[in-house]
Parts: structure tokens; C-alpha cells; sequence
């Protein structure tokens, strides 16, 4: 998770609650580079935990402070940050809100509101979760220029929006095609329509972004016809399945929906730089017995997606009564015209 300070001799861990909860590597050099240089700038990391992030983020800064209410963990950042250099680290172990009413003020601040209940569960929502963001919004802005909030990967990003009125930028981070995190940008320039942010989507090192104020007023395609020729199927990868932006991923990268609801794209010739999983198509069939044998040619094995289908995968893999793995890729999908069909596909 953090192979840079697994290298280094001598850092100390927390207990594994802690761990589960701090950020990875990936995702807090992302974060990283999400700021700009600055000559000399101040950091507030009101949610310290293990440090992982506000590690990342501090050599953006000339000033960092972090604030971390649990005396344990207070203890072990003040012995790892000093044995990464970081002695520009100031630490308080102290209540994030409490912090925040009494600090003076910071180009930026970072918030990961804690996921949990009290009784260990897991939240979702920013209102459950602690401390309460969205109560929070006005006064954060108040004491920083900027304010990034990390928040759970499964929190809906429209109802995050609506959530926070301040939103500049919202990042859908995943690594190795596994959505990992949302971070929003929160900032004092007023904007003329706050809950269109620039959005990104970003998995390893793809990453495409989009104006959503354009792309909710028109930049819609919708009901483009399937190319006669479909020789390659691509599959987006998680952050763009989150971010729903199916309609400018047709129109920026050339390719064609299968189908309205299916989220996967066809086109004629191959595509480079598709951010997701590229296929050439082999055969596209029916469910009927016929197409069946054709499709599958003998095959005994195979790797199955369904997308917008009335069978699940479990239930089609049956079906076939096909071993899981192997070269062959096939697809159940819904096509225009609601045709269920089939698609063998081998991987690009």
C-alpha cells in the first residue's frame, strides 16, 4: 500500500483499523498533483490518521500542520515524519473542528471525514459521516482558499454536489480499475453554476476530464447509429461507470454506444488511447442455439461480462456450461433495437 516507507527503516504502523482507513501511495501522490507549486503556502490536514496523505501533500508546502485528535497516532507521526525528512510537519493532537475555529488562515485544507459509525460500520453519506462536511462548507472556506475532502467511493457524485455548493473540481480516482476515491475540490472563486464542476476521471494513468455544466446543457449525443462494420468492443473503465459521462466518450474518442443502458462502445477501427479495456470482436450472435454453437466453436472455456442483460454472469456461464478463464472474452449486452446478443471477443 505504501511501498516507499515499507523501504525505510524504522517507521512505525498503527493497528490495522488505522491502516484499512489511510489512503494508498497512488492515490496521495495523486492528490499531490492536484496542487500547484507553491513558493511558500500552508496546509491544514484536520483529519491527520497515519499521515499517508498529508506526507504527500506536504512537500507542496512551506507551512503543514497536522491534526489528529487520537494521541496514538499523534505519537507516530511525530517519529515517521522526521525519518521522511519532513520536519516542516507541525503536529496537534487535537479535535478537527476545534482546530478549524481556532486556526488562523491556509492556502489550502484537507478534510477525509471519518466513514465509520459508532458502532464500526461503514457510511456512505456525508451527512453520516464525521465530522459533517456539508455543515461545515461555510466555515472551511472561511479559513482556506481552497479545501480537498476525501469521501467514500461509493457516495453517488451527483448527490455529493448537491451536497457541497462549493465545488471546483471533483476527482473520481481508481487504481488498477477499482474505484478507490472521490475527492472534491471546494473553492471561494463564486461560480455562476457551483454544482458544475470540472470532473475527472482517472484510473493508473488515463485520465479524461470534462466541463459537466457543458455536458448537462447539450453536449448529450444520444441515439447514434451503430457503425455497419464493429470490429473492436471497448468497456470504460470504473471511473468513467461512475461518472456516467457515456455520451462524451462516444463523442471525444470516435466510438459508438452498443446499446442505451449497456455502457460498452463498439467502432469500425481500433482506438489508441480508450480509457478503459479494448476487445476485437470475433463473432456477435443471438441466444438462440444456432448462433450459440457458432459463437462458441468448441470453445470450453471463458472469460464472461454481462452489461444490461437478463442474465447475470454466474447464470450465463451455466447456460454455455463454459469453464471460467482462458483467451476468449465474451460479452452478454443489450444492442440497439433491444436485441440480446452475444459478443466473442478476444483482448486488445
Amino acid at each position: 500500500k505504501i511501498p516507499s516507507w515499507y523501504a525505510e527503516e524504522g517507521i512505525l504502523y498503527p493497528r490495522h483499523l488505522s491502516l484499512e482507513q489511510c489512503s494508498s501511495e497512488a492515490t496521495a501522490r495523486y492528490k499531490a498533483s492536484i496542487i500547484p507549486e507553491f513558493s511558500s503556502g500552508t496546509l491544514a490536514d484536520l483529519t491527520g490518521g497515519f499521515g499517508i496523505d498529508c506526507a504527500f501533500l506536504s512537500p507542496k508546502f512551506h507551512h503543514v500542520t497536522y491534526v489528529e485528535r487520537q494521541e496514538v497516532l499523534c505519537e507516530i507521526a511525530s517519529h515517521n515524519f522526521p525519518l521522511l525528512a519532513l520536519n516542516h510537519i507541525r503536529i496537534e493532537n487535537k479535535d478537527a473542528i476545534r482546530h478549524l475555529q481556532e486556526m488562523s488562515s491556509a492556502d489550502w485544507i484537507f478534510i477525509d471525514p471519518a466513514r465509520r459509525d459508532g458502532h464500526g460500520g461503514k457510511t456512505v453519506a456525508i451527512a453520516d459521516c464525521e465530522p459533517n462536511v456539508a455543515e461545515l462548507e461555510s466555515l472551511l472556506l472561511e479559513k482556506a482558499q481552497h479545501v480537498m475532502v476525501k469521501l467514500s467511493p461509493m457516495l453517488d457524485l451527483t448527490l455529493a454536489l448537491n451536497d457541497l455548493k462549493h465545488v471546483h473540481q471533483a476527482h473520481i480516482v481508481s487504481v488498477g480499475n477499482e474505484c478507490k476515491e472521490l475527492l472534491l475540490v471546494l473553492s471561494q472563486q463564486v461560480h455562476e453554476e457551483p454544482s458544475a464542476p470540472r470532473v475527472f476521471c482517472v484510473n493508473d494513468n488515463q485520465r479524461i476530464d470534462y466541463d459537466s455544466a457543458a455536458y448537462t446543457q447539450g453536449l448529450r449525443i444520444g441515439g447514434k447509429p451503430l457503425p455497419e462494420t464493429k470490429n473492436y468492443l471497448y468497456e470504460p473503465n470504473v471511473s468513467i461507470m461512475k461518472a456516467g459521462c457515456f455520451d462524451l466518450v462516444e463523442e471525444r474518442f470516435g466510438v459508438t454506444q452498443v446499446g442505451p443502458s449497456s455502457h460498452l462502445f463498439v467502432s469500425a477501427t481500433p482506438v489508441a488511447d480508450f480509457p478503459g479495456r479494448g476487445f476485437a470482436i470475433e463473432a456477435i450472435g443471438g441466444m438462440n442455439k444456432k448462433d450459440i454453437k457458432r459463437l462458441l466453436n468448441g470453445t470450453k472455456q471463458a472469460n464472461i461480462a454481462v452489461r444490461n442483460f437478463p442474465l447475470t454472469a454466474p447464470q450465463l456461464r451455466k447456460k454455455l456450461k463454459l469453464a471460467d478463464g482462458g483467451p476468449v472474452y465474451l460479452f452478454g449486452t443489450t444492442m440497439q433495437g433491444c436485441d440480446h446478443v452475444l459478443l466473442r471477443t478476444s483482448k486488445i
